[in-house]
């Protein structure tokens, strides 16, 4: 059994920052990836940033480039996305996925809200 919880969503004011939290526990094999996506409302959900483990290699949406980086604590199985300069349009649950040899996972989610 695997849990993933992210944390750290709030209510933020237009061109402040927030840090998320994701923190993975259970029975936790080769942890291939993780990474952070959002859904807005009446929207898909979108990829936002993604750290490959092995490599330390980062892709982001382009929309966040610049703005929002991911990071990890891997003695604590622990993934961050802090969020700089957001915006309005950022307002969304954002949910924490792992990708390991056994699977994905994902996260309940943690709500973002930006206001203008």
């Amino acid at each position: 059994q695997v849990q993933v919880v992210e944390s750290g969503g709030g209510l933020v004011q237009a061109g402040g920052s927030l840090r998320l939290s994701c923190a993975a526990s259970g029975s936790i094999f080769s942890i291939s990836a993780m990474g952070w996506y959002r859904q807005a409302p009446g929207k898909q959900r979108e990829p936002v940033a993604i750290l490959i483990t092995e490599s330390g290699s980062t892709t982001y949406a382009d929309s966040v480039k610049g703005r929002f980086t991911i990071s990890r604590d891997s003695a604590k199985n622990t993934v961050y996305l802090q969020m700089n300069s957001l915006k309005p349009e950022d307002t969304a649950v954002y949910y924490c996925a792992l990708t390991t040899t056994l699977g994905g996972y994902w996260g309940q989610g943690t709500q973002v809200t930006v206001s203008s």
